[in-house]
């Protein structure tokens, strides 16, 4: 998919809006204007090569519609001092398609058609305020989210993306026709001087896509001026309630974090994240690096996405990649290298990781927080494990779940994990267990049960001390697991 545009196409500048590219004078007046005129006129917007754009800090978004190429020009966003609103976007991808009725009454997991036939393909959001999901636990214990989701139908009233809930009721309907042609923004090089905020709440001050059919390709994000103090963004390249969404080739630095006490009452870090995405059916990722050490531990995971249907990680280089409250419908990582703070599922259907190499203390993290949850099945395949130093025994299977609380939905360990070609690193260690010990130690009653792995199928696995890995302390995974070799 070529995102330049062709010489002869007209295109719409800044610098025809009153831009002056110096650096100095504030440009996004003339950067809104630019793009609403470039909207109404169906033109592709070109930035001036060379210059440089500052963003000033007035509250204003400037909306794009139309592809754009910000070619090597470079953009000033400062921080440092008094922002009017910090949390709206400098800049947001958005389709001019007016939302549709569509009227939807209640649905089922996994209910593939809707009585309901849209003129064209939507993408549409369902809620059920009623019912809650992801209920946390641990130091930023919350009541959860709305059960949510969304999916695409088509005119035939066929679904695409699945359901994932049974909704006995549905009291929110959103839906929004889908452009038939991809949008591509291009280029630009920023840099964030950060905010020493105290006043609490997340960022924006980003690039939040809202439409469908978007490749955000060859941004680049630089980040200075951090110091002891500050506020959390919430992901400069920002996807949210869209679908089939691909950032292509884009850097992007990760943040230092900074600590508050939390719902608990205790200590809990204040984190940002580079590349954000959020009720997005359809992301990948490809190509795409963090501008900075991927083991610097004072950096927060640069990958952070919440209800999620398809994941695709290809060719990437970053400390993390994280499903925070879910995927479904795949979750594949390939060609790619994850650091200090690894790999993180929670969600159901097939988890992949393929000719990738993994650098944090497990090889995947099953969150805890959110009751360690894999429905359905694990492939590691011609891949490497690269702990970090240390004595103790390694847990490849990062995962707790005591079944004493409630997190919305019945919770399980991915039913059968296979091995088809892993080294390990483990000469610095005392060994490794597939899992630690998931169920804790105490007894007692369980009201909301954790259902354990079947099997492990394991072919080609190497250990640089040519130990075997053994199953757990667990009694119950002890008698549950099967491990075919």
């Amino acid at each position: 998919m070529a995102a330049a545009l062709p010489v002869d196409v007209l295109t719409v500048s800044y610098e025809e809006f009153g831009a002056k590219g110096d650096g100095v004078a504030d440009d996004l007046p003339a950067i809104v204007k630019a793009h609403a005129h470039a909207n109404q006129q169906g033109l592709p917007v070109k930035s001036k090569p060379g210059a440089t754009y500052h963003l000033g800090t007035r509250a204003l978004t400037a909306i794009i519609a139309t592809d754009t190429d910000w070619g090597t020009s470079r953009f000033i966003i400062d921080d440092s001092g008094e922002v009017e609103n910090p949390g709206k976007p400098l800049f947001e991808v958005r389709s001019l398609l007016k939302p549709v009725p569509l009227e939807i009454r209640s649905l089922k997991r996994g209910q593939e058609r809707l009585d309901a036939k849209p003129e064209t393909e939507c993408l549409v959001y369902v809620e059920n305020r009623d019912r809650k999901l992801f209920i946390r636990r641990g130091l930023n214990r919350n009541d959860g989210s709305p059960q949510k989701e969304v999916f695409i139908v088509r005119p035939d009233g066929s679904i695409e993306g699945g359901i994932d809930w049974d909704y006995e009721t549905v009291t929110r309907v959103e839906a929004k026709p889908i452009d038939e042609a991809t949008l591509f923004l291009s280029g630009g090089i920023f840099t964030n001087i950060a905010n020493r905020a105290q006043k609490e709440g997340y960022w924006a001050r980003n690039i939040h896509v809202t439409r469908s059919k978007t490749v955000l390709d060859r941004v680049t994000q630089h980040v200075t001026g951090e110091g002891e103090s500050g506020m959390p963004y919430s992901g400069f390249l920002s996807a949210e309630q869209c679908a089939r969404i691909m950032f292509r080739n884009c850097v992007i630095d990760g943040r230092k974090f900074y600590r508050k006490i939390g719902s608990a009452g205790g200590s809990v870090a204040m984190g940002t994240y580079g590349y954000r995405a959020d009720l997005v059916l359809d992301f990948r990722m490809s190509g795409c690096r963090m501008g900075n050490d991927i083991m610097d531990r004072s950096r927060w995971g640069v990958v952070g996405t919440n209800f999620m249907k398809g994941v695709l990680l290809e060719d990437c280089e970053l400390s993390r990649m994280d499903v925070h409250q879910g995927v479904s419908g795949g979750y594949t990582i390939r060609r790619t290298t994850l650091g200090h703070a690894g790999l993180n599922a929670v969600g159901r259907g097939k988890l992949i990781v393929e000719d990738c190499t993994l650098r944090s203390r497990s090889l995947i993290c099953f969150r805890e927080d959110y009751g360690s949850p894999w429905d359905g099945t694990v492939l590691i395949r011609n891949s490497r494990w690269l702990p970090p130093g240390g004595s103790s025994t390694l847990i490849m299977f990062d995962m707790s779940n005591d079944g004493r609380h409630d997190f919305g939905y019945p919770c399980s360990m991915p039913l059968v994990i296979t091995i088809d070609g892993l080294t390990v690193e483990d000469s610095a260690s005392k060994g490794i267990a597939f899992f630690g010990n998931p169920f804790g130690s105490s007894g007692g009653e369980r009201p909301f049960p954790y259902r354990p792995t079947e099997r492990i199928e394991i072919k080609g696995l190497k250990t640089a001390s040519g130990r075997e890995p053994t199953v757990s302390t667990d009694p119950v995974l002890l008698e549950s697991v099967k491990v075919i070799r």
